[in-house]
Parts: C-alpha cells; sequence; structure tokens
C-alpha cells in the first residue's frame, strides 16, 4: 500500500498564527502601540469593567475599543456611548475567536497613531480564545464569583495564558459558593506568574488598581 501523506491541520494553523502575532507585536512597538486582548465568559461583566475602566483611564492615555462578537453591534454601541472613546464592532462570522490577523484587521479601522492602548474585547467564551494569539502585548481575564472557583481547573489553558485575572462581582460572593483564597489557589497552580485583582465593576471597587496596571504596563511597554 503506497504512503498517504498526513498533514498536521491544527498544527500548522497554530505556527502561522504565531508567526502574524509575532509581525503584529514588532509593529505595534515600532507605532508606541499597547493592544490588551480581555477575555471572559459571556456575562461575565467585560464591558461594564471596560466602561469603568475607560472613563478612569482615558484622561491619563489615548484608548479605543475593538469588540469582537458573532453578530450585533450592542457592546461597541454602549462603550461609544459610556465613555465617548472611539469604539469598533468586529464581527467574526460565527467564529469563536479572533487571531491575529482578524486582529490586525480590526487595528486597522482605529487611529492608531493617535493612541496609546487599544484594547480588544474578544469573543465570550473561556475556550476557543485562549488558544489564539492575537498579537497583544498582554492577556487579561475575567472570572465572575457566579462562574465558581473552580473555573481555573476546568480550563486550564485560559488561566496558563493569563497575565492579569480580574474576579469580577465580589459584592455577591456571600450569597454564592465562592472561595476566594482558593480561586487564587488553583488561578497560581495554573500560572504560578499570574497577578489577581478583585473588583467590582458594577460599583468600581478595585478598577483604579486595574487602571494603575493598565498605566504601567503601557508606560514599561513603550519605554523598551
Amino acid at each position: 500500500m503506497n504512503d498517504v501523506k498526513i498533514i498536521e491541520i491544527k498544527k500548522s494553523i497554530f505556527e502561522d498564527n504565531d508567526k502574524d502575532a509575532n509581525n503584529l507585536r514588532e509593529e505595534l512597538k515600532r507605532r508606541g502601540v499597547f493592544l490588551l486582548n480581555l477575555m471572559s465568559s459571556p456575562g461575565s461583566g467585560k464591558t461594564t469593567t471596560l466602561i469603568q475602566t475607560i472613563n478612569l483611564l482615558k484622561d491619563r492615555l489615548r484608548v479605543a475599543v475593538m469588540e469582537a462578537d458573532i453578530d450585533s453591534d450592542v457592546d461597541a454601541k454602549k462603550i461609544k456611548a459610556a465613555t465617548g472613546i472611539e469604539s469598533v464592532q468586529l464581527h467574526t462570522g460565527g467564529m469563536c475567536h479572533l487571531d491575529a490577523e482578524m486582529t490586525r484587521q480590526g487595528l486597522e479601522s482605529l487611529p492608531l497613531d493617535k493612541l496609546d492602548l487599544a484594547i480588544l474585547e474578544n469573543v465570550g467564551n473561556l475556550v476557543c480564545p485562549a488558544e489564539f494569539d492575537t498579537g497583544s502585548c498582554r492577556n487579561v481575564m475575567i472570572l465572575s464569583v457566579p462562574e465558581g472557583h473552580d473555573k481555573p481547573l476546568k480550563y486550564p489553558l485560559m488561566f496558563s495564558i493569563c497575565d492579569l485575572v480580574l474576579i469580577n462581582k465580589i459584592d455577591v460572593a456571600p450569597y454564592f459558593d465562592f472561595d476566594i483564597e482558593e480561586c487564587k489557589k488553583n488561578i497560581l497552580l495554573r500560572n504560578p506568574d499570574a497577578r489577581v485583582i478583585l473588583i467590582c465593576a458594577k460599583t468600581g471597587e478595585g478598577i483604579p488598581e486595574f487602571v494603575d496596571y493598565l498605566i504601567a504596563e503601557v508606560n514599561n511597554w513603550k519605554a523598551q
């Protein structure tokens, strides 16, 4: 029997995307733009967190947002109405994630020469977005209290690639079986270098600490 050629499609896709992501990072570095990739499950509070954060940040850094969804422009409109900053909607055509090339297309619609920080609000789920490097400078994810403190154990890749985890909705922690210290332990099990900040996007608790983190990261990126 003749040998059959086997093509590792998934491996090839990831390798090509990694090259695109590295090229995008180098380009952003030359232009002095910091790209943040924000991920989470649907309903965890990404958009509300962004609104609170941007309103504290926009007088200190020049910011724009890319909202990624399978369909609709609800989040982009909400961000623009609540913050006044540039906000564009990216439709993924049914795909559950963004890769580096999709991210590049979104960035091309922003005035990069007038930005310090571009924020990508990725598609809401804990699986697909973790598999694709978007070309971001830092990965941040939001875990909300109602989701449970065991999520780092169930979705290891997502937590292993994140530089920072925001634990949101801490105001309702007393009403859920959510152990904050156990959650931190589970996060550090997946990623010993991860930083954890407790927030409540609804009240703004913890958001100033996140803002300080972003300013420091952007300044460091520009200074390197």
